[in-house]
């Protein structure tokens, strides 16, 4: 006679998932395989993740690879392994993308405001100054600056409000009138020809008058033709409506001459 293995056929009768042992002679027992449980008649998949999150941080995502087996991973708005997960405080990187010159805060999870700092102005992500602070942090206006600080013209850093037509940088480097205004000493005349005292005139402010006093004391000349704002008959304005807290800032393609 010869021992019957039970093991022999059909796995034992267990699970496709266990293994079958052979015990004494004609019995058996059946044992779940790793990363499975049951009664080796029945052998069902562990997911780790339905217990204690399968390990993983509360501000993680516990996603089952297989029997037993997990993957965890930082929910949005936190960094770190899976299994520690630290906040990302969205204003420690870039100032949380506001303005320089506006002060982060962190709301809650992937939101935050941006406010612009005590004297400046806008909507938190563009911050101004005043209107002389601007001229110098656009290219199209920094040329103006320098030659209002050469001439030690401040008029415009006050509390005004002012409007500014500023002859574009290119325009104000290539004219070559601009040297023999300085060499006779009249550059500044010219500069706060460019001037508006006691008002803050937006583009659609500017298409509704026909004539403006500089700070030369000289007029201007207003008017409005097919969609552009022309001063002088001679000079368009070709960028418009920078605000600063004093006043605004109209960009010129020409210089203008009391």
């Amino acid at each position: 006679c010869s021992a019957v293995d039970a093991c022999e056929t059909s796995n034992g009768g267990c699970s496709a998932k266990a293994e079958c042992r052979r015990t004494t002679p004609g019995n058996r027992v059946c044992v779940c395989n790793a990363g499975y449980t049951g009664d080796g008649i029945v052998c069902i998949e562990i997911n780790p993740c339905l217990e204690s999150n399968g390990g993983c941080d509360r501000n993680a995502e516990c996603t089952q690879t297989g029997p037993n087996q997990a993957v965890c991973n930082c929910l949005k708005g936190y960094s770190g392994d899976g299994k520690t997960c630290t906040y990302i405080s969205l204003c420690s990187q870039n100032n949380g993308g506001c303005s320089e010159y506006a002060v982060c805060n962190d709301t809650e999870l992937t939101e935050r405001t941006c406010i612009c700092k005590p004297n400046y102005i806008g909507d938190g992500f563009v911050c101004r100054g005043n209107i002389f602070q601007e001229l110098l942090r656009n290219s199209n206006t920094s040329r103006f600056y320098f030659h209002l600080e050469a001439l030690s013209i401040r008029d415009i850093a006050g509390p005004g409000p002012f409007t500014l037509f500023v002859p574009r940088t290119d325009i104000l480097n290539n004219d070559p009138r601009v040297k023999d205004w300085i060499a006779k000493g009249v550059m500044a005349q010219i500069l706060r020809y460019h001037m508006v005292g006691c008002a803050s005139l937006l583009y659609s402010d500017l298409t509704m008058i026909t004539n403006i006093t500089s700070l030369h004391g000289d007029p201007i000349h207003i008017s409005y033709s097919q969609s552009s704002v022309v001063l002088n008959n001679n000079a368009e304005i070709i960028l418009s409506d920078v605000v600063g807290t004093n006043g605004v800032i109209h960009v010129i393609n020409q210089i203008l001459v009391p």
